[in-house]
This record gives C-alpha cells, sequence and structure tokens, in this order.
C-alpha cells in the first residue's frame, strides 16, 4: 500500500547512514545509497523483486520463533515492526529480541510497545564496541506466545525478497 510504501521511503535516508557507519565498524565493504529507490535498483538487479513489508495476525498460541529476515544477497541491515494493536486486546505476544554474543550466553531483550509505536532492529548483525573495537553479534528477533486476544503489526523491511 501507498502508506506503508511512504514510511519505507521516510525512513530508509535517515537510517542509511547509520547503516553505513555499522557496515564500516563491522569492517564490512558493502555500502548502502543514500534512496530507497536506488536500493530497491541494487536489489531487482540481483533478481530480488518481491516486496517485503508484511502484515501480521496473531491469535491465542501463536507465536514467531526467533529469526532473521534475510530474503537474498542484498540485505538492509536495519528493520522495523509497528504494533497495530491497543496492547490492552490481547495478552503475551512481546517482541523480543536476542544477542548472540561471541564465547557468551546469549541476551534476551523484551521491548514493550503501545500501539502505533515501532522498534528499529537488527536483521542480521550490529556492531558492539569491545576492548579491542567493534565486533559482529548476531541478532534474532520473534514474538513471544499470544495467550489471549488478537495482535496486529506491521514488519517494514527495507530490501526485497527473491
Amino acid at each position: 500500500p501507498n502508506l506503508v510504501q511512504g514510511l519505507r521511503e521516510a525512513l530508509y535516508p535517515r537510517l542509511s547512514p547509520v547503516a553505513n557507519r555499522w557496515h564500516q565498524a563491522m569492517r564490512l565493504d558493502i555500502t548502502f545509497p543514500d534512496s530507497l529507490g536506488a536500493m530497491l535498483a541494487r536489489c531487482h538487479a540481483a533478481g530480488q523483486s518481491r516486496p517485503t513489508p508484511l502484515l501480521l495476525k496473531y491469535t491465542a498460541t501463536d507465536y514467531n520463533c526467533l529469526h532473521q529476515d534475510l530474503y537474498g544477497e542484498h540485505v538492509f541491515p536495519i528493520q522495523a515492526t509497528f504494533l497495530l494493536s491497543n496492547p490492552s486486546e490481547f495478552t503475551g505476544g512481546e517482541f523480543v529480541m536476542v544477542e548472540q554474543r561471541p564465547r557468551m550466553q546469549s541476551r534476551p531483550r523484551v521491548v514493550p510497545l503501545v500501539q502505533g509505536e515501532g522498534v528499529l532492529f537488527a536483521v542480521h548483525q550490529r556492531p558492539v564496541q569491545g576492548t579491542r573495537g567493534a565486533y559482529r553479534v548476531n541478532m534474532r528477533h520473534g514474538v513471544s506466545e499470544v495467550r489471549s486476544g488478537d495482535r496486529f503489526t506491521m514488519g517494514v523491511i527495507f530490501h526485497d525478497a527473491a
């Protein structure tokens, strides 16, 4: 929908400098263009032409396992999720992120959201400052089990899928 595409286009130019700093800190050679159109052109040239924004409905007993939204060779490292439901309409269904740190225990984080709020998070990896410079940590995200009610969310991913 145009509303979702407008959101992608508005957020992307604010996030691409962050994504470029992350890649520089992690010593990755890939840089990201200033505009969403240029990023999508890169995806489409590689055969990634399926749009990735999505609307999700969770009902009682639904959940989303920890995962990464990697849909092809070209992956923009930041994505967003917005809670569309009022939290008073469901129980459970918390947004969960897990940081998988090298040689350490994984660290989960629950992100409480109210209706209309969003969270920006790493698709795959993010840099963390260590004693000898930045290093990469793997990130996964998911949704805990909904115990009652209906939970609606919108995912905004800035790369297209193969």
